[in-house]
């Protein structure tokens, strides 16, 4: 079984670990995804995350920078598995030979500072998707909930949008073959990107708000709007995106069956051709009965016996992404 994930959190992970004198590395580690887990479960592409917490850090631009390094470490030293996905040939490249790819990109526009100038040189270091916002109001716009201030538990915020400037990076990083990424966007927000945009985008990492009324789900319209314009949607694991009821983080569990729900449910709405996984591993708490990348082939089965054709699994597990990549990038 073949997959391509389209968010986690490792190399944040990693660079935190090692701001702390510790020296994680990609190939075999602690965390949830490294290569080998990766290679064991049949992986061929990961789309690495750089996650910057912009009230985290003094100088989040020169801290993606570093993250970057990081990543450009991790890569060159484990050649023999993965390489560098720039373009679609070079994700077919690397299957003929048979390693995987890793897609770098950013989860939060706020780190350039409203600066395309920055903007345009995260792209000549490799990054190929940006999240336009995290959980904070940035020069981009404006995040999923009302207020802007980091309660993802909120309410949806569906009057603000995208400011002026980030209207202008969506059409720039359209020029740039860039993937305009909505996971953790305001509904508005949402509506933005598809008014000033003509390519297929993504929410990298996002699940069905008919199914868990979570701000950080899409609505029914989304995913239609995202299917008709041949985007794509990452099924992501985090326990509270997947059901309802939980108050503590130590109760949440992240279960199988919950992500076959709401790939049921997504299909009913906007056809198989729009999901994909988006695991968010090494970012999210709980309990995870996928709490490795190796553990992932179990999510196929289970989307099988679940109601899916062995076609409709591949299609979910990684040849959605390898059309949405081979029509964006």
């Amino acid at each position: 079984m073949n997959i391509a994930d389209m968010h986690c959190d490792t190399i944040s992970k990693i660079y935190k670990a090692r701001g702390r004198g510790e020296n994680p590395g990609l190939r075999v580690n602690d965390l949830s995804v490294d290569l080998e887990g990766m290679k064991s479960a049949g992986y061929i592409m990961q789309f690495f995350a750089c996650f910057v917490d912009m009230a985290e850090y003094d100088d989040p631009y020169k801290t993606l920078i570093e993250m970057i390094d990081v990543f450009d470490g991790e890569i060159a030293k484990n050649g023999d598995l993965i390489g560098r996905a720039l373009c679609y040939d070079d994700i077919e490249r690397n299957m003929r030979n048979d390693i995987m790819s890793a897609l770098l990109t950013v989860e939060e526009g706020g780190t350039f500072g409203g600066s395309i100038e920055r903007l345009k040189e995260a792209y000549g270091r490799g990054v190929r998707l940006v999240t336009l916002t995290w959980n904070y109001e940035n020069e981009l716009g404006y995040p999923n909930h009302v207020g802007g201030d980091g309660n993802i538990y909120g309410r949806a915020n569906t009057d603000s949008g995208l400011k002026a400037r980030g209207i202008e990076f969506v059409k720039e990083m359209e020029r740039l073959h860039m993937i305009v990424d909505v996971s953790h966007l305001g509904d508005a927000g949402f509506y933005d990107v598809a008014a000033n945009t003509r390519k297929p985008f993504a929410a990298s990492h996002s699940n069905a708000r008919g199914q868990t009324a979570h701000v950080r789900n899409l609505t029914d319209d989304m995913i239609r709007i995202l299917a008709e314009r041949g985007g794509i949607t990452g099924i992501n694991f985090c326990p509270v995106f997947l059901r309802e009821g939980y108050v503590r983080e130590e109760d949440c569990v992240s279960y199988i069956s919950d992500m076959v729900r709401h790939a049921l449910y997504i299909r009913k709405i906007g056809g198989t051709e729009v999901i994909a996984l988006g695991s968010d591993l090494d970012g999210i708490g709980g309990r995870l009965e996928i709490g490795k990348c190796s553990l992932m082939p179990a999510l196929g089965e289970a989307l099988h016996d679940g109601g899916f054709s062995y076609d409709e699994v591949d299609s979910i597990m990684y040849k959605n992404v390898l059309r949405f990549l081979r029509e964006v990038l």
